[in-house]
Formats: structure tokens, C-alpha cells, sequence
């Protein structure tokens, strides 16, 4: 059973462990330094775990990543991963709503929430909610992913890293309220006790009433995470904790086109999930996991990691979609992928409960550096073991009436769940090498290589349309890079990705159930990086080719459509970070051009066209002022632009670009021994009306609009 908690007892239960962690910390004998919060400015960038080369700070690794520390993500406002896309000019959205999933876009590709995401380093599922409050930073991986992942969409990674014990005691309790009425309150306590501070122990905690600016949308998440770690003699270190979080909220569907219009931006309060039957999403996540260290001599050290991931999901929603029933319109026409031109639509009664996912995964790994000649080297290799179990149940996907997008409309519930899910089963070992080699001072190469063996089955919920296959893939990566200065690094790399599937096991298909020839991607990049004492700034260009499956055929009737390979995406781009510390003023940017484009269809009439919800052009910029009158206020906005984005496969429709402004405020304060920290921010800050993506999903366009002008207030206290 999830843990569920009300605000107010997990605030008072919360409160007193906070006073005993302060009471521990006050007789604490071990005062060691605190480490000190990630950051990407300077002449310390940080190093990214999800790159693969450890301890490699990203100023010298070549790649392109991103790393955001908890204090970063505090600042900004962001409560979830998706908001991260108003922050780094790579990132864009991908069918994100409020009390749903979180999907990212990096690179113009959609990340599979299934394979493209990494809990410190090890797989996990992100069909979820991930709440961010036991994170201490979040590690994005951008590029063709091959080096870290045996398959996955070629976009990048997404690494989440748990708060550990620190090495000096901390008490803090956060209180923050946002517009209409969200409440969270949370602590985060560390402590270590035992001889020289042998045994280390972190506990997050959280609860929160979710009351949004989108309406019909109340709801409520909870949090318990727990770290550990016991630092033995000899070089052992074992880690292990524990997170069990809940979520219940009522999700928000999409806009969409008006028959053969964009509709002006709509109000972006109303939900259209606002009927008297609709049901919250209902999120339950626990994740355990196990870490053990042991150093082999000076150089070289074996880690052994273990992680297991639960998830169980109630998927519900009022869901609109085309516009068919009851009656084609009066001139005989239907709209299968999008609403009608009156604003009405067919409204579904989605219901897919107790969805349970599992995945289990082992990874062991040799780490060391050593010499060859007069090459040195820094090796990591290893082998991952995971293993995952999808189980749902029958779901309800009924016709329940018309609904319209003002959102008035009421119509019956039809919950009988008589369509069949599809369970799901997975076994994969991956062997896996990396090396650095030193071949000068200015000049290392980096190979990588990684061989995954996949064991897949699945059958449908009433036993029927079973499929298995086995496949064995293998993924390069290599690269170069030269120190022009101390400073500046000069890199070129090619690595490749795969991806995995079968022909859909339905009638229609004439090779249902087979497995297909494995989708490998590649990408080439050259970047160039550099920083001073006042600057900090990289550029890269890319090019990522994906080849592609389609449907060939009428897809009618049974038998009529075959599923087979044909053109590819290729996504050529620029994508350009600076950073900029000149006395109390600090400037964060960045932008991404990108050409996306279909290449070598057998149809002519698809080759050169967009896909859909990608901006050609983002800018994203943030700007932050110390306040010399007033210590420990500091001053910060931020602004984005992104292009127009295309609506529909064909290119006939799309959106305009949109820009949108945030400012806030931090302000520190030393209180009777004790560090407070106010937080204040505006997002939206005109309240500007605009649609901010246009995924096309289940074959059908959607809108979402950009969300109104919300105010923030927290007040965090460190004891």
C-alpha cells in the first residue's frame, strides 16, 4: 500500500524529527565540511554520471549535457521535469498536462519514458510521476544515447540523482504556497553518527494539497524517501534508500483543431475533464535500491548496484477525441483527428485501473585508470542486468456523449471495461566498455561499446495475440577532443543508437507479431567548449538520422496493412550556452536552431516536411541580480522564445511561436542562528495567451495552452 499522509500529520510528524535531527546535530562531533551544490558556472562545471566517464567534469568531456542542482530547480519554480523546457534551449515539451506524465523533447526527438530514463545511473520506468522533492540534482544526456542505454529513442538521457547523507548535519523544513491554493510542506534532514561519522542517514519528506489555476484539478501528493550509507574501513562504502511517493490528481486532456482551423489560444483555466464521473490519475511509485563500493588500490574501485522499481497506476480521463458521433456533419463530413468546427467533440470514458510495472535491475562495474606505453587510460566496464514486468488490466474506452471546449457540456459515464490491455515482459543483459585514452596532454580519444541481448514477450489480457522475439544489438561510440587551451576544448564525436519492435499483432497486419530489423541511429557531432573567471560557454553542432516505420497499405481491413521500414528522420541543428559573472549581475542563455526534416520516403509527397510539435528556433535566457543595499537579496527572470511548430504530418497546419516572461526573487537571512530563505516568483508574468505545443498523438492534433500567470511564495529554514 502507498504511503499516503494529510498535510497536517506529515507536518507534525515531519517537525519532530526535524527537532530531533538539530538536537543530534548540535552534540555532532564531526564537523566536516558540506559538500557544496552543483552548479554549471565557472571554472568548476559539474560532472554528469549519465555521460558514462565519471568524475569527468563536462567542461573536458565531449559531449553535450546538462545538469540542474536542487537549489537551481528551487529557484526557478520548477516542480516537475517538464518544466525544465522554459530553461534549457534543447529541451521542448511533448504532450505535458497538468496531473499527468512528464515527456520530454530533446533534440526534436521524443524521449520513450519506457527506456530513456536513469535513476542514479541504473533504468527505470517514467509512466509515472517522479517528484523531485529527494533529488539533489536531475543530469540530461543530449544526443544519440547508444553509449549508456542497450535501446532508446535517439534524443538523450535523463538521469535523476538521490539526495545522500552529507557530511555535516542539516535540518531544513520548506513551506511554500502557490496560486490558487497549493500547500507543500516538506523537510530534508542528514545526520551522521557513529565513530567518525561512519553511518550516514537522509530523510525526505513531503505532502501537499494541489489546488492549480486549472480548474476541476484538486488533488494531493505525498513523499517519503529514506538514504543511508556506512562508510567501512578499506575503502567500502555500502548505500542503500528507499522512496515511496503518491500522487492523486485529476489530469487535463488537450485542445485541438477546429475542423480546418487553429482556434485563437483558449482560456487556460478550463478543463475539459470536468465531467460529474471524472476520476483523478492515481500515481503509487516505491523504488529501493542498493549501492556497494569497494576500492581496489588507489586507481581502481568495483561497484555493484541493485534497484528495484514498483509503480502501480489508475490511468483515467474524460477523454476528447475527433469528432464522428452521433451524426457526420451536414455536408457529410467526419473529423478523425480533430474537433468539430463548432467547438464539439466525441467524449470517451477512459478507465485503466490497477496498471502495474516492475522493473528489476543488477549492474556491476570495474573502474580504474591505468597506462600503456605512454598512453594513459581511465576504463570503465561492466555488465547491466534488468529485468521488467508490465501488467494491466482490461479498460474501459467507451463513446460516453458530445462535449464542447467551453467545457459546459455534461454527458454519462460508460466505465464498462471491455477492451483488452497488453501485458508485457523483458529480460536484458548489456556487456559494456568505455576508455578514455590520454594519447598527449591536449589529446584523448574516447571509445565506447555497448552489446545488448533482449528477450521480449507480450500477449493481450484475454491470452490472445501473444508475441516473442529475441535480438541481439550493438552500439558504438567514439570520439576525440583537443585542448587548444587550458580552457578550450575542441571535440568531434559519432556514436549510434538503437531502438526495437514488432509489427502491431492486429488482424490488419500481414506481418503481425514479427519482430522487425533493429532501427539504428546516428549522430555526428563537433563542439567547441571554453570558459574564464567571467565566462563560461560551449557550441555544438549536430546531426541525427533515425531511420523510420510506417504503414503500408489501405489498413482497412484484415490483411491490407504492412508494417516496414521506410525513409528516416534527420534532425541537423546549432545549439549555443553561454554564461556570463560580472560583479552582481550573472546571464544564463542559450539557443537551439534546428532543421528536422523526413528523408528517403518511397512517398515523394513526405519527404522535406517538419514534424509535428518542434520548434525550429528556441531561445531561452535568465538573468539574476545581487542587490548591494539590501544583502541577501538577489533579483531573476527569465525569458523564452520558440518558433511555430507544425500541427499536422502533412505541414498544412501549424502554430505561431510565442514568448513568455518569468521574474522572481531570493532573499537570505540570518534569524537567530538559524538561515532563512524567501522565495517569491512570478510565472507567465503578462499572462500571455498562446498555444506552447501541438503533439500528434493516437493520430489525432492536439493543443495545449500555455499556462496563466501563477505567483509562487515558499519560506525554506535551515537550522
Amino acid at each position: 500500500m502507498a504511503t499516503r499522509l494529510t498535510l497536517s500529520s506529515a507536518t507534525r510528524a515531519t517537525c519532530g524529527i526535524a527537532l530531533l535531527f538539530a538536537s543530534c546535530a548540535a552534540s555532532a562531533q564531526t564537523p566536516s565540511t558540506q559538500l557544496a551544490p552543483v552548479t554549471i558556472s565557472g571554472r568548476s562545471p559539474p560532472t554528469a554520471g549519465v555521460a558514462g566517464f565519471g568524475d569527468v567534469p563536462l567542461s573536458n568531456a565531449p559531449l553535450q549535457a546538462s545538469v540542474y542542482s536542487a537549489e537551481q530547480l528551487q529557484d526557478a519554480g520548477v516542480q516537475r521535469l517538464s518544466d525544465l523546457t522554459r530553461i534549457d534551449p534543447a529541451l521542448s515539451d511533448a504532450y505535458n498536462s497538468e496531473g499527468y506524465i512528464d515527456y520530454l523533447t530533446v533534440r526534436g526527438f521524443v524521449l520513450d519514458n519506457r527506456f530513456n530514463f536513469r535513476r542514479d545511473g541504473l533504468p527505470i520506468n517514467a509512466e509515472t510521476s517522479i517528484p523531485l522533492d529527494n533529488k539533489a540534482r536531475i543530469e540530461i544526456l543530449k544526443g544519440t544515447s547508444g553509449i549508456q542505454a542497450g535501446t532508446s529513442s535517439p534524443g538523450g538521457l535523463v538521469n535523476y540523482i538521490v539526495k545522500r547523507p552529507l557530511d555535516t548535519p542539516l535540518s531544513s523544513a520548506l513551506l511554500e504556497w502557490r496560486q490558487t491554493g497549493s500547500v507543500l510542506g516538506a523537510v530534508d534532514l542528514s545526520q551522521r553518527f557513529g565513530t567518525d561519522g561512519a553511518f550516514g542517514v537522509r530523510l525526505n519528506a513531503a505532502a501537499e494539497h494541489l489546488d492549480p489555476r486549472l480548474r476541476d484539478a484538486r488533488g494531493n501528493r505525498q513523499l517519503f524517501a529514506l538514504a543511508g550509507d556506512w562508510r567501512l574501513g578499506s575503502g567500502t562504502v555500502i548505500e542503500a534508500e528507499v522512496e515511496r511517493s503518491h500522487r492523486s490528481q485529476p489530469s487535463q486532456p488537450a485542445f485541438s483543431l477546429l475542423g480546418d482551423g487553429v482556434p485563437a489560444p483558449v482560456d487556460p483555466l478550463i478543463n475539459l475533464n470536468n465531467q460529474p464521473w471524472s476520476q483523478p490519475v492515481v500515481f503509487d511509485g516505491t523504488t529501493a535500491s542498493l549501492r556497494i563500493q569497494q576500492r581496489l588500490g588507489a586507481d581502481w574501485k568495483v561497484i555493484a548496484h541493485a534497484a528495484t522499481q514498483r509503480l502501480r497506476t489508475d490511468d483515467r480521463l474524460a477523454f476528447p477525441f475527433g469528432c464522428f458521433a452521433p451524426d457526420p456533419l451536414p455536408d457529410g463530413t467526419y473529423y478523425a483527428d480533430r474537433y468539430c468546427p463548432d467547438g464539439s467533440f466525441d467524449l470517451y470514458d477512459y478507465r485503466s485501473e490497477n496498471e502495474r510495472r516492475r522493473i528489476d535491475a543488477l549492474d556491476v562495474a570495474l573502474h580504474g585508470r591505468f597506462t600503456t606505453g605512454a598512453l594513459g587510460h581511465s576504463l570503465s566496464t561492466g555488465v547491466l542486468r534488468s529485468i521488467v514486468r508490465n501488467r494491466v488490466q482490461a479498460y474501459a474506452y467507451n463513446f460516453a456523449g458530445t462535449g464542447n471546449v467551453d467545457g459546459p457540456a455534461v454527458t454519462p459515464s460508460a466505465p464498462d471495461a471491455t477492451t483488452q490491455g497488453t501485458n508485457r515482459d523483458e529480460r536484458t543483459t548489456e556487456l559494456y566498455l568505455r576508455d578514455a585514452i590520454a594519447l598527449t596532454k591536449r589529446l584523448t580519444t574516447w571509445i565506447g561499446l555497448r552489446h545488448s541481448r533482449l528477450d521480449r514477450q507480450s500477449v493481450s489480457t484475454d491470452g490472445t495475440a501473444a508475441t516473442a522475439y529475441r535480438q541481439s544489438l550493438t552500439t558504438p561510440w567514439v570520439a576525440a577532443g583537443f585542448a587548444l587551451t587550458t580552457d578550450h576544448l575542441l571535440y568531434a564525436s559519432w556514436g549510434q543508437g538503437v531502438e526495437s519492435e514488432v509489427a502491431p499483432n492486429l488482424p490488419r497486419y500481414t506481418n503481425a507479431g514479427q519482430p522487425l530489423p533493429a532501427l539504428k541511429s546516428r549522430q555526428v557531432e563537433l563542439g567547441l567548449k571554453g570558459a574564464s573567471d567571467m565566462l563560461s560557454w560551449s557550441v555544438a553542432a549536430f546531426d541525427i538520422v533515425r531511420p523510420l516505420f510506417v504503414d503500408v497499405g489501405t489498413c482497412d481491413v484484415d490483411a491490407s496493412c504492412t508494417h516496414v521500414r521506410d525513409g528516416q528522420a534527420r534532425h541537423r541543428g546549432l545549439e549555443a550556452t553561454a554564461q556570463v559573472q560580472q560583479g552582481s549581475w550573472t546571464l544564463d542563455g542559450g539557443a537551439q536552431w534546428l532543421r528536422a526534416r523526413l528523408e528517403d520516403s518511397q512517398d515523394p509527397a513526405l519527404n522535406g516536411l517538419r514534424p509535428t510539435n518542434v520548434p525550429a528556433l528556441a531561445v531561452k535566457t535568465q538573468a539574476a541580480y545581487k542587490v548591494a543595499s539590501i544583502p541577501g537579496l538577489r533579483l531573476h527572470g527569465g525569458g523564452v522564445y520558440e518558433g511555430p511548430r507544425m500541427v499536422l504530418p502533412d505541414n498544412s497546419i501549424s502554430i505561431p511561436g510565442y514568448a513568455r516572461f518569468d521574474v522572481g526573487l531570493r532573499y537570505e537571512r540570518q534569524v537567530g542562528g538559524n538561515a532563512w530563505t524567501l522565495r517569491a516568483g512570478i510565472d507567465n508574468l503578462f499572462d500571455r495567451r498562446a498555444w506552447k505545443e501541438s503533439p500528434f498523438q493516437f493520430s489525432h492534433a492536439y493543443l495545449y495552452p500555455l499556462a496563466a500567470r501563477t505567483v509562487r511564495v515558499s519560506l525554506q529554514v535551515d537550522l
